[in-house]
């Protein structure tokens, strides 16, 4: 799901207008709050008291200067809203558009500027829109956001009680041979997994026929020496691997379309056969280590049958999620799940996480009103935010400081 730019999500016409949504629990004071939102799918919007919220129009992806000049012009129409904001929320990306403008904002209306961890916004998200007063634990699958180590993550289970949260758990990193390249080129994550496999020989033979000789090699000799590989936990790019490594996509033209056609296969399969079986080898264990994902994909490189393959895939990856999910829900005494986060539009792996762990005794929420894409990120960012200023004790006033007569 995608909106383009200046284009309502929900409402279908180009408007740069505000969207009121109530919420069903109201947010603590003090309040209001502006949040920018992150880089793609980017809306921002305004927190106010008793949980209202103000959307702005879609802005896209702020990668044009008409996009970032549309943010630019929201924020301010939010702002003649609610002059008296409190603070203003943001990604932790330094080098968004979004975060730039939020400390603009907030250094000229004197009013702190916080960053909120991509990951937790997408969790928060959803807390908010239903109102959940307890902790949570969550599991927030996407392409990409800036983790608190500088790294880029993405396939994350956290737990959520307000402002606080902790990370429990994430897939086990893969490397990103070209770094951002390797996300509109799926070939070269499937590459990285075949490194990581320990059959780098594999990959100029296996991909020269279809991207060159020349570049296969140099992307294996990437992958030997660590350069330019950045390390991801990304649960869009495992996808990525899968897909290239059944051969159903090698170079992406628009967003999520390896992703897609993994999931269009293993549709096709599990409606001809709705008992296939899942891949085994997978699980997450309680030891705290990384979900790792490399004997699926070792699975995929030796398929024979493409979309039996490529159901396994999505319903061993679904159940050692929902694994990990109970689990943690547990040893932390909730029984509140999230799923958030764009890998959810996923159907296959969206309904077979939530239906384990609703038979495990869970309470499994989902977003609404913004879908599970960064659309909605802004109102995690503004939830949090105000929960931390909520939780910072009032400076007392004492008699002397107070103004004479």
């Amino acid at each position: 799901m995608r909106t383009g730019t200046g284009t309502t999500p929900g409402m279908g016409m180009a408007t740069t207008t505000t969207m009121d949504t109530a919420m069903s629990t109201p947010t603590p004071e003090p309040s209001p709050v502006l949040a920018t939102g992150a880089w793609l799918k980017n809306t921002a919007c305004l927190l106010g008291p008793a949980g209202q919220v103000r959307w702005s129009a879609a802005h896209g992806d702020l990668g044009t200067p008409e996009a970032c000049a549309a943010l630019r012009e929201s924020v301010q129409a939010l702002l003649r809203q609610a002059p008296a904001v409190r603070a203003v929320a943001h990604d932790l990306h330094p080098d968004f558009f979004s975060t730039h403008l939020a400390v603009e904002i907030a250094a000229t209306l004197g009013v702190p500027a916080i960053g909120v961890q991509h990951h937790h916004a997408h969790i928060a998200a959803v807390v908010a829109e239903h109102g959940i007063t307890a902790p949570v634990v969550g599991l927030a699958l996407d392409g990409v956001g800036l983790g608190t180590d500088g790294q880029a993550w993405g396939g994350e289970l956290l737990w959520v009680d307000g402002a606080r949260w902790q990370r429990l758990g994430h897939l086990r990193p893969l490397a990103l041979p070209g770094g951002d390249r390797a996300a509109r080129e799926p070939w070269r994550m499937a590459a990285s997994a075949l490194h990581a496999l320990g059959r780098g020989a594999e990959i100029t033979p296996r991909f020269a026929p279809v991207v060159g000789e020349s570049l296969a090699r140099g992307v294996q000799q990437m992958l030997d020496s660590g350069l330019r590989c950045p390390a991801t936990t990304s649960t869009g790019r495992w996808f990525d691997a899968a897909a290239a490594a059944l051969g159903l996509c090698l170079h992406q033209q628009e967003e999520a379309q390896a992703a897609i056609a993994l999931e269009q296969a293993a549709t096709r399969a599990l409606q001809a056969r709705a008992d296939l079986p899942p891949l085994p080898g997978v699980r997450w264990n309680a030891d705290g280590r990384p979900l790792d994902l490399r004997p699926l994909l070792a699975a995929l490189f030796d398929a024979v049958d493409v979309g039996v393959a490529a159901a396994g895939f999505h319903l061993a990856l679904a159940d050692a999620l929902a694994e990990g999910l109970v689990d943690a829900a547990r040893r932390h005494g909730t029984r509140h799940a999230v799923l958030a986060g764009g890998c959810f539009f996923n159907r296959i792996l969206r309904e077979r996480v939530s239906t384990r762990a609703t038979a495990a005794g869970l309470q499994v929420h989902l977003p609404v009103a913004q879908g599970c894409g960064d659309a909605g990120l802004a109102l995690g960012q503004a939830w949090v935010a105000a929960q931390q200023l909520a939780s910072i004790p009032p400076i007392p006033v004492h008699e002397e400081a107070l103004p004479c007569a």
